[in-house]
Parts: structure tokens; C-alpha cells; sequence
């Protein structure tokens, strides 16, 4: 919903800026989409004179022209338009100036060999209308304005506010709406609406209803004699600053009073129509063309305004082609009727066809308000358009039964949490619209506004004397019950009125605490966050095209993958349930990527679902893991970029699995001689980590460049999967956490180097090293690699560094002697020799 600062004070009396009645919007609930100042454009355009106009040397249809805008010297100006002439005052774009309605900069030219200096501007070069056949002319009394910003002289400085509406208020769906929730939060005071009875003679026009619960009221009445020209330029600039375009005056009045007045009309050229208007349901089959130029095929569930030739406007919704004003339209049907919000809104679903009219009548526009609406759209098409109005013809009755509902004023507390006054409750509440009849409790003193009484009862109690009768106005068909009550006191109040409160304990629950899984996974999602790994949250839900591409692990030890597939998904691209971290976190990556990132780290913790059986649910909870891109950028001593690895990514899983409470020391890799693990991995580019041969805890490595191309990626990514359920729990022992106690002696290294058989993985000899002595040897690893002739093409050098830790006294030589042999021999049953 659009509308212009001085629009809405049209309506609301106020000293407030636009900064403080923005900020009150949102605080009451209309949110601010934005605020917009046309005038901010057209700044640097001023009003200028032509001081000559003269045949331009090398042109025929052009003119040189000597401008003053306030300049200490005249600009020579080439210009085109047909209507320059010396004299006029118009307005001037100097060099250097942006013209919104070509999108170019003015810059010096030469044109047919003759310098230009700026532009003299058409409306619509200033997006002010669609007139191009020449410059704007303005009045001679404009010459004193020369030099003048042209914003400024024709009073464009009026902001534009664009709100968001939420479906239940469509009391704001007009301007006026709005203003009476600004001056109900106390920023103005609504101003009283003119809505003054039209001098009337004549028969009004003959209107039916045969469709009672698509159309309850059908009011209209005919103006004669009228002259249907271009609206006044005030209606005409309202119009436009909310992007309406401005048609004529006729057309331009109702869209008019819809912004202004949240109530849709309607206007027919008398001279178009064949006999009595009715409203009645459409016949199956039968097709209108609408305003917007497209047929539409009706059916039996539609209402529609019809007369002797058929139907002729989609009611509530838009009006036929057929019957519309035109410019040389002298009689006129003013339609303003009511049409049920429900049938209003299948309709439009059925046809999808949306406009500003049926998004108000669906929400439900005020059904008390067709008198008032049809005389001031009668008062501005007399006082705009000339002639003379019939009678109003009323055919049905509106449904303006109000309601009424019993409040006590204490649940504004109980329920809103803000003790607010009685007094101030009913001024909110009638400056809304409801009426209110207080009444004492059966049995208690009359009710006042005593504030000494509301703070001596206890904050539970404000208000508890007295019952109020409260009758809905009829433009809030949202409010039906207390809590409705409530909530608009609140909304007005504020709700940064609202204090945050615990609630209290009952007696007998128990503290929230959080079970072994949850507290794994914060430990998890902190530890990732910690090592510069960013968390993704994805839907649950991925295309069948994805989970082809990529299907999960399975269930860790089990082989059921069979994945749920939704009936009826909200998107064929969220149809199936994944089986896989992966395919979320990899279109995460391909849309970084598209946007510039060039390294990515993304982990996200959630579940994975299976079918257990025909119908049961079985959710694991798991963490994907995806690197991409590069891990270290360009820099001066390696020239280029270094991209991620299988290591880089095993480091990732090893530090997660540590944070979970896995036993990596135990941990087993599994290298597969197939595409890796579940087959979307590069073999010999990615493993599993097992506790045991089954125990499947996590598995990495570089995705199959076939599963990157299918999710778009290119280059090589690093992926993994940790299975949280797999990891063993704890026993009751380990929850207690062992004092510190810092080793008394310092650790001592040595250095092993073992010729092993290629194929050999590292980390089995490694493991086999540390479980040479347990209680001695505290770490081992890796740190350098050699391959070469002397040792065979089948063979490699692994050297290890082997921490050893001492206890209450220093190693002696022959104990280190023990444990380099126990580690030798543990080394030479995977077939090891000691190198040297």
C-alpha cells in the first residue's frame, strides 16, 4: 500500500515528521517497505527562460536556443521540440544531469555542427507523464522562479510511503484506514471525512440483484451531461507517485477514492449498455473481456455485473472492455456494491486474475460505507466532469449487523502482559472506531478511571470491577472475540511496551535440560563454527533429480536407503525427503559460487530420513561437511591459488568426530576401490572412518566429478558425512570430568622410519605403532613420505614421530630400548623393515 506524505495528511491532522510517522507504522504493525522522494530526481533540473529561439544553421526542424537558468551566463541549447519559442519558461537539465525518462547523462554536444549545452525537457523525459510533443510550457508567472529548482517550484517534495499491509487489516487498505491508526497511537488526529450530499433530480438507474450471496447490496446512480477530460494534475501526481498511470478523469476518480477510501467503484457509459444492470452468477461458459485486454471464461460459481448483451464486469474483481468510460463517454453509471470477501476470492483463484479491487474486496471493505462512497465518488465526478446526478438507486442490503463483544479490561494484562490504564484502553479503542459500554461487576462499586484504585489492586486484577460492552465497528471484520480486543490495545500502545517476563515455574517440573544428542550436537556446531566453517540450514526436502544424483549413506550398518517421497510437495523441486547432508550443502555452494565466493566452507547439523518398513520414520542425525574453491588465495610465493584436498577435509571430519566425543585414536579408514563411499565419491580420493569393520562413523573425501557437474560445480570439492547416531554413547563413568594434572616430566620423541609396502595405508601403521605400549606411548604421526628407485616401485618410506610420555621418573635407556623394539615388532607384523 502506497500513499504520499501529503495525502495522507489529507486526512490526518499532524506535526509529526516523516521519520516519526514512519517509525509509528511499523510500531503499530503496518510495516515500511521503503519511503521514496520523487522529487530527489528531479533536483537538479531548473526553471529556465528562453531568452531566443532561432533556426538552428544546419536544420530545418531544429532550434538554437539561449536559456537562462539562474546562470551567470545563458546556455545555447540545440532543441527540437515544436512549441520552443523565445519568451516561454520551462524547465532546464544543465550538463551533468541524469534524465529519468531516456537514462542518460546530459553531456556537451555538437549537433549538425552546432555546440549543445543541456536539454529543454518534455514530461515525459521527467517520468511525468507521457506528453513528448514538446518541452514543458509552464505559466508566465514561473519567470520569477527562474533559476529555482523545478522539485521545489511545482511542490514535488512529497515522499512516497510504501507499507505492508498484513491480510487482516483491510481497514488500511485505504489511506484514510491508515491515518486513523496514526492518530488512534496518538501521532495526529483524524481529520472529520467530507462526505456531503450531492445535489440530485431524476430517476435513478434500474439495478438488479439475482446473486444475493455473491453481491448482498448493489447501489448506482447516473451523472448526465459530463465532459470526460485528464483529471487535475493533484489527482494526477497522487496517482502516478503510487505507480498508477493516469487514464482520464472518470477512470482516474474511482481509482481515486479505492487508494483513498479502501472502497472499489465502478463507472459504465450509459450509451454501452442494453437495459437494467443485474448482478447475478455467470452462465457456464460465458467470456468477458476485460480492462486488461484479455477474454476470460466464466462459470456458475462467479458473479458478475451483466445487462440484456451478457455480462460485462467480473464483480469485485475488473470491468469489461466493452462498457468502460471513454474520452468521449457524456453519461454515466456510478456503481459502488458490496461483494462477499469469499466468493470474491475463489473467483480471482479460479481465473487468476488479481487487481487493486479485488485484494480489497476479498480482505472485506466496509459494507456501511456504500452511501458515503457512492456521493463522494458522485462529488468528485460532478465537480471534475460537469453534469448533473440522479437519485441513488439501492437495491439489497449490506450486511451491517455489528458485532458485539463482552471484555474485561484485566486481560489486556493477563493476556498482552502491559497494564494499561482503563481510561486510556477505551481512548485507544474509540479512536479505532468501537463504541464502548462500561458496566460495573454484579456485586461491585461503579467503575471509574481512579487511578489510585488500579494500583492498589494487586497488577492481575487492573480492571477487574468492570465488564465493557464493545460493538465492532464494521470496517474490522478481523475482530470477533476478547483476545482481539487485546491485541489492538497492545498494537496501538506499542509492543515495545511489553516487558519480557519469565513465566513462572510450577511446582513439581522439572529444569529444562538437554539430552546426551542435543548437548553433542551444540559441542559439534561450535566446534565447526570455531575451526571457520560457516552453517548452512537447508530445507529437508530436495528435487527426485537430486537425490538421484547423490543418495545417501544408508542407515550406518544397515542397507535400507529407500528415501520418503511426498504425494503432494509444495515444489517438485522439495519432493523428497533426503537420504543425504550433501545435496542441500552443494546447491548452497553453487549459489555462492555463482555470486563471487571463491572459497567455500559450509557445514550444517540436521537429519537424514528413511522408510524403516512400509510406514515408519527413521531420522539420523548427521553433519555435511563441503569444501570448494580455494583453501589459501593467490600470493606471491606460490603465484597461484591452492584448492582444497582429501587431507584438508579428513582434518575437518577428525576434529568434529574429537568434539563429539568419538574415539579417534580407535578410528579405523576404510579405503573402497569402487567411487568411494556410497558411490558419489572419486575412488582412491576418499575413505570411511570406521570403529571396526562395521561401525560406519563418517566418510570423505573428493566428490566423483560426474555428482559436482550434476550439481554444477566445477573444480574439486571436498564432501563428507559424520553419523552423530553412530557415535558410541558415553558411559555414566565418563561424564565426570577427571581433574587437570600436568605431566611432572617433559614427553620425549623418537623418530622411526619403515619401508612398507605401497599400498599400505599410513594410518594402520600408526595404529599399530601407538598400540605397541598404551600407557607410554602418548601420539604418533606421520611426517615425512619418500618413494624412490632404491626402495622399489612397490615400496614406500613412512617416518613417524612417537611421542612418549614418562611418569614419575625420567625413562632409563633400557626402557626406551624395550619400547623401540615393542614398537618395531608391532611394525614388522603389517610387514615393516626398519629402514637403515
Amino acid at each position: 500500500m502506497k500513499f504520499t506524505l501529503s495525502w495522507l495528511k489529507e486526512h490526518l491532522d499532524t506535526e509529526a515528521s516523516l521519520e516519526e510517522i514512519t517509525d509509528k507504522l511499523t510500531a503499530i504493525g503496518l510495516e515500511l517497505e521503503g519511503v521514496e522522494n520523487p522529487a530527489d530526481a528531479l533536483r537538479p533540473f531548473r526553471v529556465a527562460k528562453v531568452l531566443e529561439a532561432g533556426p538552428h544553421p544546419n536544420a530545418d526542424k531544429l532550434q538554437l536556443l539561449k536559456v537562462d537558468d539562474g546562470s551567470d551566463q545563458p546556455w545555447q541549447v540545440v532543441c527540437g521540440a515544436p512549441n520552443a519559442r523565445t519568451g516561454m519558461v520551462g524547465v532546464f537539465g544543465p550538463p551533468g544531469t541524469y534524465i529519468p525518462g531516456s537514462d542518460f547523462t546530459l553531456k556537451p554536444a555538437k549537433i549538425r555542427d552546432v555546440e549543445s549545452f543541456g536539454m529543454m525537457c518534455s514530461a515525459r523525459e521527467l517520468e511525468l507523464g507521457e506528453d513528448h510533443d514538446g518541452i514543458i510550457e509552464l505559466d508566465v508567472d514561473a519567470e520569477s522562479a527562474v533559476g529555482q529548482s523545478y522539485a521545489d517550484y511545482a511542490g514535488l517534495d512529497d515522499p512516497v510511503i510504501d507499507v505492508s499491509v498484513t491480510p487482516n487489516k483491510q481497514d488500511c487498505m485505504g489511506v484514510r484506514g491508515i491515518a486513523r491508526d496514526l492518530a488512534a497511537s496518538g501521532i495526529g488526529t483524524l481529520k472529520p471525512l467530507n462526505a456531503d450530499a450531492v445535489e440530485r433530480s431524476g430517476t435513478g438507474p434500474d439495478i438488479r440483484i439475482s446473486d444475493s450471496e455473491g453481491c448482498p447490496a448493489f447501489y448506482a446512480c447516473i451523472v448526465s451531461g459530463v465532459s470526460n477530460g485528464a483529471a487535475p494534475d493533484w489527482m494526477q501526481q497522487r496517482l502516478r507517485a503510487i505507480g498508477q498511470n493516469p487514464i482520464s478523469a472518470l477512470v482516474d476518480i474511482t481509482n481515486y477514492v479505492m487508494f483513498d477510501l479502501g472502497r472499489p467503484l465502478h463507472v459504465y457509459d450509459i450509451a454501452k449498455l442494453n437495459g437494467p444492470l443485474e448482478a447475478r452468477k455467470a452462465r457456464p461458459g460465458e467470456s468477458l473481456t476485460a480492462l486488461n485486454g484479455k477474454e476470460y471464461t466464466l462459470d456458475e460459481t462467479m458473479t458478475v455485473i451483466a445487462d440484456g448483451n451478457g455480462a460485462h464486469d467480473i464483480g469485485g474483481i475488473m470491468g469489461g472492455e466493452a462498457t468502460g468510460a471513454a474520452d468521449d463517454t457524456t453519461d454515466v453509471l456510478i456503481e459502488c456494491a458490496y461483494f462477499t470477501p469469499e466468493r470474491i476470492a475463489m473467483t480471482g483463484q479460479k481465473l487468476m486474475l488479481t487487481s487493486d479491487a479485488r485484494q480489497r474486496f476479498e480482505r472485506g471493505v466496509d459494507p456501511a460505507f456504500l452511501d458515503d462512497g457512492i456521493e463522494i465518488a458522485t462529488a468528485y465526478v460532478v465537480s471534475l466532469c460537469g453534469g448533473k446526478a440522479s437519485e441513488i438507486t439501492r437495491t439489497g442490503t449490506p450486511p451491517t449487523e455489528q458485532r458485539s463483544i463482552n471484555y474485561d479490561p484485566s486481560h489486556c494484562l493477563r493476556l498482552g502482559g502491559v497494564d494499561v490504564a482503563l481510561d486510556e484502553q477505551q481512548a485507544i479503542l474509540e479512536r479505532l472506531g468501537f463504541a464502548i459500554t462500561r458496566h460495573p461487576r454484579e456485586g461491585g462499586d461503579q467503575a471509574s478511571s481512579a487511578s489510585t484504585q488500579e494500583k492498589s489492586r494487586a497488577p492481575d486484577q487492573v480492571g477487574g470491577d468492570e465488564k465493557w460492552d464493545i460493538l465492532v465497528p464494521t470496517w474490522r471484520r478481523d475482530v470477533h472475540g476478547s483476545a482481539d480486543i487485546v491485541e489492538e490495545v497492545i498494537r496501538i500502545t506499542g509492543l515495545d511496551a511489553v516487558p519480557s517476563t519469565p513465566l513462572p515455574r510450577a511446582p513439581g517440573v522439572a529444569k529444562p535440560t538437554a539430552s546426551p544428542a542435543q548437548l553433542m550436537e551444540r559441542k559439534v556446531r561450535r566446534a565447526a563454527a570455531a575451526r571457520g566453517l560457516n552453517e548452512a540450514v537447508n530445507w529437508s526436502f530436495i528435487s527426485e533429480k537430486e537425490d538421484a544424483a547423490l543418495r545417501g549413506q544408508g542407515n550406518p550398518g544397515g542397507d535400507n536407503t529407500v528415501p520418503w517421497v511426498l504425494a503432494n510437495p509444495i515444489s517438485e523441486d522439495l519432493k523428497v525427503m533426503r537420504t543425504s547432508m550433501l545435496p542441500g550443502l552443494l546447491s548452497a555452494a553453487k549459489r555462492n559460487m555463482d555470486r563471487g565466493a571463491t572459497s567455500i566452507c559450509l557445514f550444517e547439523v540436521g537429519r537424514r530420513y528413511f522408510r524403516s518398513g512400509t510406514n515408519a520414520s527413521d531420522e539420523r542425525a548427521t553433519i555435511g561437511l563441503v569444501l570448494a574453491g580455494e583453501a589459501t588465495p593467490r600470493q606471491w610465493q606460490t603465484g597461484k591459488a591452492v584448492g582444497f584436498d582429501p587431507y584438508a577435509i579428513k582434518a575437518e571430519v577428525l576434529a568434529l568426530l574429537e568434539a563429539a566425543g568419538a574415539p579417534v585414536g580407535n578410528l579405523m579408514d576404510f579405503v573402497p576401490d569402487d567411487a568411494g563411499p556410497g558411490g558419489h565419491y572419486h575412488p582412491g580420493q576418499s575413505a570411511t572412518l570406521r570403529l571396526g569393520p562395521k561401525k560406519l562413523l563418517a566418510a570423505y573425501g573428493t566428490l566423483h566429478p560426474k555428482t559436482a557437474k550434476a550439481f554444477g560445480l566445477k573444480g574439486a570439492v571436498m564432501a563428507a558425512e559424520i553419523f552423530l547416531d553412530a557415535i558410541p554413547a558415553k558411559r555414566s563413568s565418563d561424564h565426570m570430568r577427571s581433574g587437570y594434572a600436568p605431566p611432572a616430566l617433559q614427553d620425549v620423541t623418537r623418530d622411526f622410519a619403515f619401508v612398507v609396502d605401497a599400498a599400505l595405508p599410513a594410518g594402520d601403521l600408526v595404529r599399530s605403532v601407538k598400540s605397541a605400549d598404551k600407557k607410554a606411548i602418548v601420539g604418533a604421526r606421520i611426517f615425512d613420505v619418500f618413494t624412490g628407485a632404491e626402495l622399489g616401485d612397490d615400496k614406500k618410506s613412512l617416518a613417524l614421530e612417537v611421542t612418549l610420555r614418562p611418569g614419575t621418573t625420567s625413562f632409563t635407556d633400557e626402557e626406551l630400548k624395550a619400547i623401540s623394539d615393542k614398537i618395531i615388532a608391532n611394525a614388522t607384523k603389517l610387514g615393516a623393515e626398519l629402514r637403515g
